[in-house]
């Protein structure tokens, strides 16, 4: 096999996606979709991802795995401000609510961020509750 000296662009390659990767194409209100899932999960918690992922499920592949997704790390959100608030009798759950709080912000933020871009991001702290 002879190597060639062509630039990505010449051998009709898209300069985004690695040479030598199979990778399908998501339509951007998918992606725009999926976004949305993230960050509405920053203002509504569990509900707005609930509410696009139950609509988009059946139509979007990747709106549901990212539906499920935020979904279930803001089922785990939940859970960690419940006990939060019960340990804010004996004074630790004050900073741990700050700490979920700010947590929360961050991962939907990056898990946005990665959606937007088409890329399936998966939160480092969540119990699969939806599978």
């Amino acid at each position: 096999m002879a190597e060639t000296n062509e630039t990505p662009a010449e051998q009709n390659v898209s300069p985004e996606q690695p040479v030598g990767t199979a990778q399908t194409e998501i339509k951007k209100d998918d992606r725009n979709m999926a976004m949305l899932c993230h960050l509405l999960a920053i203002f509504t918690g569990f509900l707005g991802p609930l509410i696009i992922w139950l609509i988009k499920k059946e139509d979007a592949p990747f709106v549901d795995d990212q539906g499920k997704e935020a979904l279930n790390f803001q089922l785990t959100v939940l859970i960690a401000i419940l006990v939060s608030s019960f340990l804010t009798i004996i004074c630790i759950g004050v900073v741990l609510l700050v700490a979920v709080w700010v947590v929360d912000i961050i991962f939907c933020i990056l898990a946005s961020i990665k959606a937007s871009r088409g890329e399936a991001y998966r939160y480092p702290v969540s119990i699969r509750f939806i599978k």
